[in-house]
């Protein structure tokens, strides 16, 4: 039985190992995507195909809790050597979209198998519809890019060159790909030499013993802050601003319920699956990692000695409805199921915000843009597609500071690439990358600025993807008096004759001097800003963070002449109220609530529960559309009735739904 020292020590093995096979694939990978932004990940796993170990500060930080298993038992036989992999997001719910190609491989000692070595790359382009991809306006999972089910890719050390055949021909940056996949498997193969390495340092039992305790000790751990709450239920709404290119918004509702340590979060009331590539496939996995990325983030913060891996999941249980935004069917398209996640994540966060009001921050900005352009490179013809940069917001008031500029919290670990890296590889030319003044929520602790990234392309149509364009309605929110945040947006040619807002459209076509500006959201204020030290508000508008017009009016601070006047500061505090509200929301989500009530979600979202999965999306648009003057229960019943006069062959629904009285 390993006692805590030497538990601990071999944690740090573990850790160890799994940084090494991470700077083996970031200083090896072919796409500035996974080499500069690190949109990767590597992990060590057990013989059942649960993570035990993780590199703390490279990659991605979305799968701590991912487990391989239903990937694993895909494939029959296992041989020393070869290397198995997937993107396929319905096959056994490992990858969750098509650009995410993971791989694992058998570690064996002594003629058996004692554990894999895993991970996985995202690939520039997966061929499909559009340039990378990924595009909300996708409908199926057929136009996000060729799939391959779980099947081996390297058979005792040697490529499958039929499959490399096969990707080659279909995506349109090949050598990317095919060279990220090797650094991939390189990764692999280090992970695999660590692995005995340890095994020779600890020994067979007590490695495999090692990696089941560091499992339960984690499991410990997220109990113990569970215990550490009260017990209890708490529910949290938040919404993505638009479900398709109808642009309606995507509802996300969670109901928390702890008690003693364990929890429950109930997504019934989500959405029905969309019409679009929103859809998260989850598989109705009750622990499935991309549900509980909010939970790493809780739970990290309230310990940052907690262990990543598996066992952090055993005390959660989700509730996904079968056909919901949160657990589609085939063939719904999930290409930016990232976009949904960042919302999950804002929705967890809200939850727990109220459990624990004294620990927890504001609102992060819950957008990370990933910029993607296709040209043609003048200088010698040839066509580029590259990832730009991930253009990420700033992240929550916190209980102690002021939320981190253009970094997002959450999506922190998409690393930002040298402008200079960008323009050496893309022929394009940054006009501008910042800080946005008056983006971060006011409050006590300010929240983080959004980024602002504009360049300028010099071919003729160059087609751009920024995947993941959200918060452009629904503000990042504030906390404890806090104020919401400012929003995001996307301009072609700003300031110019032929300027164009293109809110959160993610793709675009631009010609020869063509210029794209996009600012991200910033994140929620957090406590009273008339409480803010009116020193830390001037060194706010010495910085360009704030302006003088915001610091009297958000901040109750007046300026004049580079100094603070003290007599007309203190007045004008002293007029402001206090708000007693928990969240604030900015006027945007105010003014569609007062539309969208709960009682009139509840006869919603009933209504198409009740409803076969491939009517649902359709119905609530049909709904949407005849909402225009109406407000409330009393609202939906009346553009129910039109829609079923409308649409005869509307089914019969299968359960008793709740009506407004006519």
């Amino acid at each position: 039985m390993l006692d805590p020292l030497n538990l601990q020590v071999f944690a740090n093995h573990t850790r160890a190992a799994a940084e090494n096979m991470a700077y083996t694939l970031q200083r090896t990978a072919h796409s500035a995507f996974v080499k500069e932004t690190e949109d990767f990940t590597v992990m060590l796993v057990n013989r059942r195909g649960e993570t035990f170990g993780v590199p703390l500060g490279l990659g991605a930080t979305w799968y701590p809790g991912l487990t391989y298993t239903r990937a694993i038992d895909m494939i029959a036989d296992y041989k020393p050597g070869d290397v198995a992999f997937t993107n396929d997001p319905y096959s056994c719910f490992v990858a969750t979209h098509a650009p995410d190609t993971h791989l694992w491989k058998p570690v064996f000692f002594e003629g058996e198998i004692i554990a894999w070595t895993g991970g996985h790359i995202h690939n520039t382009d997966m061929g499909g519809a559009v340039p990378a991809s990924l595009s909300r306006a996708l409908t199926e999972i057929h136009q996000e890019g060729i799939r391959f089910p779980p099947m081996k890719l390297v058979n005792e050390g040697v490529f499958d060159e039929n499959i490399l055949r096969i990707m080659t021909t279909n995506v349109r940056k090949p050598d990317l790909n095919i060279g990220d996949i090797k650094a991939l498997v390189g990764a692999l193969n280090t992970g695999e030499r660590k692995i005995l390495a340890m095994v020779e340092k600890f020994g067979k039992e007590a490695f495999l013993e090692g990696a089941e305790v560091l499992l339960d000790h984690a499991e410990a751990q997220a109990r113990d802050i569970l215990r550490s709450m009260p017990d209890g239920t708490w529910e949290f709404v938040d919404y993505a601003d638009e479900d398709s290119v109808e642009a309606n918004p995507c509802r996300l509702k969670l109901r928390l319920t702890i008690t003693g340590g364990d929890a429950i979060l109930d997504f019934t009331g989500s959405d029905p699956q969309l019409g679009s590539s929103l859809n998260v496939p989850s598989g109705g996995d009750p622990r499935h990692t991309i549900l509980l990325v909010g939970v790493y983030y809780v739970l990290y913060t309230l310990n940052p000695k907690i262990l990543l891996n598996t066992g952090l999941t055993r005390p959660f249980t989700c509730i996904t409805p079968e056909g919901s935004v949160l657990n589609p069917v085939s063939p719904a398209a999930v290409g930016m199921r990232s976009l949904t996640c960042a919302r999950l994540r804002s929705v967890i966060f809200g939850a727990f915000s109220q459990v624990v009001p004294h620990l927890l921050p504001a609102a992060p900005a819950g957008n990370n843009c990933i910029v993607n352009v296709m040209t043609t490179d003048e200088r010698n013809g040839r066509t580029i597609i590259a990832a730009v940069n991930p253009v990420v917001g700033g992240g929550g008031g916190m209980p102690h500071r002021d939320g981190t500029n253009g970094s997002g919290a959450d999506a922190a670990y998409l690393k930002n690439t040298p402008i200079e890296i960008t323009e050496t590889e893309v022929p394009i030319e940054f006009v501008r990358y910042g800080l946005a003044i008056d983006s971060g929520g006011a409050g006590r602790w300010r929240g983080g600025l959004a980024t602002e990234l504009a360049f300028r392309v010099f071919a003729p149509g160059s087609r751009i993807t920024a995947r993941n364009r959200d918060r452009s309605f629904f503000r990042p929110w504030g906390v404890l008096g806090g104020k919401a945040a400012g929003l995001s947006d996307m301009v072609v040619n700003p300031g110019g004759e032929d300027h164009h807002r293109l809110g959160n459209i993610d793709t675009a076509v631009l010609q020869p001097g063509d210029v794209l500006a996009i600012r991200s959201a910033g994140g929620g204020g957090r406590g009273n800003p008339m409480e803010r030290e009116a020193w830390r508000v001037l060194q706010d508008v010495d910085r360009g963070y704030v302006s003088l017009e915001a610091a009297e009016r958000d901040y109750g601070v007046v300026i004049q002449n580079g100094e603070i006047n003290e007599a007309l500061t203190a007045k004008l505090r002293a007029s402001r109220t206090k708000s007693s509200a928990h969240f604030h929301y900015g006027p945007e989500r105010e003014g569609y609530e007062a539309q969208w009530t709960p009682d009139a979600y509840a006869l919603l979202t009933d209504t198409l529960a009740a409803l076969p999965i491939h009517w649902r999306f359709f119905i609530k648009t049909e709904i949407f559309r005849r909402m225009k003057g109406r407000a409330g229960q009393d609202g939906v019943a009346q553009a129910l009735a039109e829609v079923r006069v409308r649409f005869p062959g509307m089914p019969i629904l299968t359960r008793p739904v709740k009506e407004a009285a006519e």
